[in-house]
């Protein structure tokens, strides 16, 4: 397979001309000033394309169900008890159906790749299913539809709270203890859909997991990505500070090996200490700024974070919306409006949108463990092309095509998309289209009647 665009980001220099050779799902060869051949899928702007860093597919289902406010203070924990009551209904055929939507939506918006945070394992009240893998192949079953690079993060998830309450209502469909667990994770390593298919793991949090059972999985599974949700709401820091001794950042870093196959999801209340001891750990922060707007997290410290020059990417986490430039605005002006600045996410002076989009695709490319994040020989071949002739993008220089994406341009940009040589999307709609739409209203509809 070879590609020819116009204009590609090749490291961070703008070049003219760029014909890709794929092979095996590898970039095998990049040739600069070179003529397209006759069987070349020509493009415009080539970039590389992100990885989504963290994805509850399930989720995507309940957009828009829960913006009404209940009696008293909304808060995340309202909300978190109206998703457990949703998935008490979700079978794993519905599992199945949303997850393939919501990838395709991800290739669709620019992400070739996705780590999908993983805890319903068993039926609702908790019984495993015959095969302890079920709802995890379903997760495989629509990677392989879509064709998506797939992270897969099964969730350890034990307790209800830090003091290790039992799991009650929907929880009981994530429990698992590590025995259990382990023997989860095993059965998914045999069965993952592609060669370039990722498993890690992922302890669900401080307060889901126990310090003793936590060192036991590191301990079990000692190479690939290890997810955790670590610091996202206010009252989750004081319940692991009152509990363990230290806030949720510090005590991870004390008391884990925390390096550069960790990726801590919601960083985002921090003291500037901990973001600096973060950023020095090699460790990528997970970052999900549409969710954490939408559920009224907070706001990273990015500014801190990224003057240490700590690793960064995105994800879509409860995917009520699948936009990558919105992903991208909102995070930066997140940080403008805390800050009162403009331009805050870049490390001295230069294009924050370049800045934003290299930082994602590399960081995106670390925290899944994925060999890709940019053009050149012998990477993955996670390539997006988009359309520079767009109103928002054609009176734009080379060096502010990203600006322009990540500030100005709308959904709709994405003309092909590769995922490890994938060509999932084509003139802008991905090849399963047709078949992912009516799986997924047929699901929903079913889901609906249920509850």
């Amino acid at each position: 397979m070879q590609i020819h665009a116009r204009t590609a980001l090749l490291g961070s220099e703008w070049i003219q001309d760029v014909r890709v050779e794929i092979d095996l799902g590898r970039i095998e060869r990049v040739q600069t000033q070179a003529p397209a051949a006759p069987n070349d899928t020509r493009v415009d702007v080539l970039l590389p394309a992100l990885a989504n860093l963290h994805s509850h597919a399930f989720q995507r289902a309940m957009a828009g169900m829960t913006e009404t406010r209940m009696a008293g203070r909304e808060s995340f924990w309202t909300w978190r008890n109206l998703m457990y009551r949703f998935l008490d209904r979700l079978t794993p055929e519905q599992i199945e159906a949303i997850a393939a939507l919501v990838f395709m939506e991800m290739q669709e918006a620019g992400y070739a790749s996705v780590g999908e945070f993983h805890y319903v394992h068993h039926q609702p009240g908790g019984a495993p299913y015959d095969q302890l893998s079920e709802l995890s192949q379903r997760i495989f079953g629509a990677a392989q539809q879509t064709g998506i690079g797939l992270t897969h993060l099964p969730v350890l998830y034990t307790y209800g709270g830090v003091a290790q309450e039992p799991l009650t209502g929907g929880q009981l469909r994530f429990g698992n203890d590590v025995s259990r667990f382990l023997k989860l994770v095993e059965d998914c390593r045999t069965i993952l859909p592609y060669s370039d298919s990722i498993l890690g793991i992922a302890p669900h949090s401080l307060r889901a997991t126990s310090p003793a059972d936590l060192s036991q999985v590191l301990q079990a599974t000692p190479d690939g990505p290890v997810h955790i949700h670590i610091a996202e709401q206010v009252q989750e820091v004081a319940d692991v500070q009152a509990a363990l001794g230290q806030r949720p950042v510090a005590w991870l870093l004390d008391n884990a090996d925390v390096n550069e196959w960790w990726c801590l999801i919601h960083a985002t209340h921090m003291t500037d200490v901990e973001t600096r001891a973060l950023a020095q750990s090699g460790a990528v922060a997970g970052l999900c700024p549409i969710t954490e707007a939408n559920l009224g997290d907070g706001i990273f410290n990015g500014a801190t974070y990224i003057a240490e020059n700590g690793q960064f990417g995105v994800g879509s986490d409860s995917n009520i919306r699948i936009s990558l430039p919105e992903e991208m605005r909102t995070l930066e002006y997140s940080q403008r409006l805390r800050d009162h600045q403009r331009a805050v996410l870049v490390p001295a002076e230069g294009s924050v949108g370049h800045a934003l989009y290299i930082g994602a695709a590399q960081g995106g490319a670390q925290a899944l463990g994925r060999d890709a994040g940019q053009i050149a020989e012998g990477k993955l071949a996670d390539l997006v092309a988009i359309d520079r002739t767009h109103p928002t993008l054609c009176a734009l220089a080379d060096d502010q095509l990203l600006d322009g994406l990540c500030f100005a341009a709308p959904d709709g940009l994405v003309t092909d998309l590769w995922s490890a040589g994938r060509h999932m999307v084509k003139q802008g709609r991905h090849v399963a289209r047709d078949q992912i739409i009516p799986a997924y209203k047929s699901a929903i509809a079913g889901l609906l009647a249920s509850v």
